[in-house]
């Protein structure tokens, strides 16, 4: 019997959203883990921004009957996951752009 995930491990699952480093493994640990902070509170914040703009929508769309905020939170929530899209496929750009450099 041959498993699906027999090579993969747990940390490929949940590693959280670090990079992978590529030709950046040549960083210090130190400078590896202020990278790995930096884009976790910049994900933080672009989630608060989709959420803000998820309330924004829903309390100017019913509450409020106020279309101007509705139409700004849809703004907010498209701004916010694509800031958490881009910020997630940072390190995979940079090592591709870095391959063809090569």
């Amino acid at each position: 019997m041959k498993l699906a995930a027999e090579k993969g491990d747990i940390d490929t699952i949940i590693g959280g959203i670090a990079p992978d480093w590529g030709p950046f493994g040549d960083l210090g640990q130190e400078a590896r883990v202020m990278i790995e902070v930096v884009m976790a509170v910049a994900i933080l914040i672009c989630l608060g921004i989709a959420i803000w703009g998820a309330a924004k929508q829903r309390i100017g769309a019913t509450a409020l009957r106020d279309t101007f905020s509705a139409e700004q939170g849809k703004g907010l929530i498209v701004a916010g996951l694509t800031g958490v899209f881009i910020i997630g496929s940072l390190g995979t750009v940079f090592t591709i752009v870095y391959g063809m450099a090569v």
